[in-house]
């Protein structure tokens, strides 16, 4: 490859990085039930000065350990309280993640599945997503991930013709797995190192190499993790004597051996989150998947490295589909491996027609589902059109990746057009990434976010602490909380404190849910608010003067 070609691979990798993991973080307000909790955590933590004790409302919360609340409570610090800050944490961990793969595809395999690597990883769905959440997830897949690397270098995975003779004792990577496997565990518990301590007993069973394995539980391991992970854990149970029941008793065990907090989802149930996780790549995986089951029916010996990423996914794979609760981001972890052994199979495969084939037909029944779909969402495009050009925008940027991969591969181009071509395909991947700003506020029939209804409320100075809901699920419940910065409550229905201003999506009359003896006016929030009402309640006037009025 000229130089020309390595400053433009170059080029594109950087950009694909910045673009897919940094730009727009704070595009849309925090969405779900998780992301304005642990923003709420996050920000208590960088307000009170306890970096101990995660609260939230006050009161000690144990869903989760303490890596992320810490991170994004220095980000809250550095940059201010906002979505971006809060979602920063989770796009470095991604970068950091991909880059130490990198590294790893590049000494295991050579240049060229590095290359792939780093244009397959970012561009795809679940990494995008993921580094785009404030949550834990991305925390704990990249610290996980980055404990793998190292582990290879200890298991001497990463040996070429450049490596000495005689062993020596890799020291430097031994304290980093160590350290690493310990943030893992201060992000998400003990499950970094079933995954991991997995992963490395089946790679061993197979390979038969017990000594190198047992290299992991090296003293050098073992005081590196314990310096990371314990303290925090300890000062936790320490100053909350309930901690070991309620974190590792009910979001440990009862949650992976019970269906007690209703995730519940079949056995396969991750064989098509994978799949989406991996758009716009999943064709090339589906053909990589069925090649690699081929040679192995065929009798081809796999090779130590490529044992040691299989079992990465495998039992990360089987270990969270035995789980009787079940979430997207479990899985999480198994992607950066699946990415690595899909640009292997990329890189060694450039030419073969069957690749181009897969991929080719892939993107041509994409862009005819466009039809079709324009057709299913008929009745939606009457009312909300933009839904529907932001759906179409997304599958044929999909189709156009696909699509220019097959030519790169089914024709046998030379290998200047066929990398002109895989670059187009590379920025094809980004169009969503760099129109998200776009697409995603069109993308939805109703704004998942409470952002915008907490400016309105704002706007009409309605006052916090007399601020109740009705009828909210606990999705908006909590996005409202952190954007309005107290806990709301529940009204039920019947009990009048004073003026009240009670928060309801039902356009219906106040009256119809005022007990008697109280007036009722309603407020008719903006367009930024669409759909929401505000209900004053109050006890009657002096005068028993019904006072019930409507305001706009």
């Amino acid at each position: 490859m000229g130089m020309g070609a390595r400053i433009g691979w170059c080029v594109l990798v950087a950009v694909t990085l910045a673009v897919c993991y940094f730009s727009n973080l704070g595009v849309i307000g925090f969405v779900g039930p998780d992301e304005p909790r642990y923003a709420w955590i996050a920000r208590d933590m960088a307000e009170s000065g306890d970096w101990i004790t995660p609260r939230l409302y006050g009161r000690p919360w144990f869903e989760k350990p303490v890596l992320y609340y810490w991170m994004a409570g220095a980000s809250f610090k550095l940059f201010g309280v906002s979505e971006a800050a809060a979602r920063l944490p989770s796009a470095l961990c991604a970068l950091f993640a991909t880059l130490a793969l990198a590294w790893l595809a590049w000494r295991v395999y050579g240049a060229e599945t590095a290359r792939w690597l780093l244009l397959l990883l970012p561009t795809s769905v679940g990494m995008i997503g993921f580094s785009h959440a404030a949550a834990t997830d991305m925390p704990f897949s990249a610290m996980l991930t980055i404990a793998m690397v190292f582990a290879a270098v200890v298991l001497r995975l990463t040996r070429n013709e450049n490596t000495p003779i005689l062993p020596h004792t890799p020291w430097p990577a031994l304290l980093l797995f160590g350290f690493f496997l310990g943030l893992a565990v201060l992000a998400k518990g003990p499950a970094a190192i079933i995954l991991c301590g997995g992963a490395v007993f089946f790679w061993a069973l197979l390979t038969k190499k017990w000594r190198d394995a047992f290299r992991l539980l090296h003293p050098i391991v073992i005081a590196s993790f314990c310096a990371t992970a314990l303290p925090w854990y300890i000062l936790c149970s320490r100053r909350n004597p309930d901690f070991f029941r309620v974190f590792i008793i009910e979001h440990n065990f009862k949650r992976y051996l019970t269906p007690e907090f209703q995730h519940i989802q079949p056995f396969w149930y991750y064989v098509p989150v994978v799949l989406i996780a991996f758009l716009p790549w999943s064709a090339a995986l589906l053909w990589s998947t069925v090649q690699g089951s081929r040679r192995v029916n065929a009798g081809r010996v796999l090779s130590p490295r490529t044992v040691f990423f299989l079992t990465w996914v495998l039992f990360c794979l089987a270990f969270f589909s035995a789980s009787k609760s079940k979430l997207p981001g479990y899985v999480l972890p198994s992607l950066p491996a699946i990415a690595l052994l899909l640009s292997r199979t990329i890189a060694a495969s450039a030419s073969k027609k069957a690749l181009g084939f897969t991929v080719g037909v892939f993107g041509t029944i994409l862009l005819l589902a466009l039809f079709p779909l324009s057709l299913a969402l008929h009745e939606l495009s009457r009312f909300r059109p933009d839904i529907v050009t932001s759906y179409e925008a997304i599958l044929l940027g999909i189709a156009l990746v696909n699509l220019a991969m097959a030519v790169a591969f089914l024709f046998r181009l030379e290998p200047k057009t066929s990398q002109a071509i895989q670059f187009a395909a590379g920025g094809f991947a980004l169009l969503p990434s760099l129109f998200a700003a776009l697409i995603l506020p069109h993308s939805f029939l109703n704004d998942p976010s409470t952002r915008n209804l907490a400016q309105e409320l704002r706007t009409h100075a309605i006052p916090g602490e007399k601020l109740v809901i009705r009828h909210m699920t606990r999705d908006y419940l909590y996005g409202l909380s952190f954007y309005m910065h107290r806990e709301l409550q529940n009204w039920d229905g019947t009990t009048v404190n004073g003026e009240m201003y009670v928060l309801s999506g039902l356009n219906r009359p106040c009256a119809d849910y005022v007990p008697a003896g109280n007036d009722c006016s309603t407020i008719v929030l903006g367009p930024n608010a669409k759909g929401w009402f505000i209900w004053v309640v109050k006890p009657h006037s002096a005068d028993g003067a019904p006072g019930r009025r409507q305001m706009h």
